[in-house]
């Protein structure tokens, strides 16, 4: 299958939770490391330092490092979305807080913990987090403190939510296709 400019599309299945793990890894990493291009390009005024602020950016890109987190953490599908809707939360309520290339890698880490507790049955622990996101486990503990409060401990989603992102992840990567969308697309021809 090929999209309007004749690239190959995938086909992705309707349900995230069918989702192949690496491909939806590494489409959420995709729409960070758009964030942080977008964001980055904004801050020519410096920003309040907040507790996920590193120093410098980290030497790993945003995809490896997710990539990493998702195989060594075993994160589900549902986690992987609950990262981004973690951050549309804190920004609704947090307004002067942002994406950057100097918070993402630290808040990756922080959220995928957060969401992994919150949904999973099963989950590592702190400082198997800590270890696999390169930091202390004293400043994971301190960074899981910190998200807790700036979601206002809203921290489950409902499936539809999980969906939408999920939809609008896959909608907006022009070489990926929802499974339904192709079945419509046929019968309309």
């Amino acid at each position: 299958m090929e999209n309007p400019t004749g690239t190959a599309v995938f086909v992705m299945p309707d349900s995230y939770f069918e989702a192949d793990i690496v491909r939806l890894t590494r489409l959420v990493a995709n729409m960070f490391s758009r964030v942080v291009k977008h964001n980055d390009r904004l801050m020519a005024v410096t920003q309040t330092p907040t507790r996920f602020h590193s120093r410098a950016p980290p030497k790993i890109n945003i995809d490896d490092y997710l990539q990493r987190i998702s195989k060594y953490a075993m994160l589900e599908p549902a986690c992987l979305l609950l990262i981004l809707i973690y951050v549309d939360r804190i920004c609704e309520r947090n307004p002067t807080f942002t994406i950057s290339s100097l918070t993402v890698h630290r808040f990756i880490i922080t959220a995928a913990t957060v969401a992994c507790k919150s949904l999973c049955d099963a989950y590592c622990t702190n400082s198997h987090y800590a270890k696999v996101g390169g930091v202390s486990m004293h400043e994971l503990n301190s960074l899981e403190v910190e998200l807790l409060h700036m979601t206002g401990w809203h921290l489950v989603a409902t499936q539809e939510q999980l969906l939408q992102y999920y939809f609008n992840l896959v909608r907006h990567d022009p070489t990926l296709v929802l499974q339904s969308d192709v079945v419509a697309e046929t019968i309309t021809e």
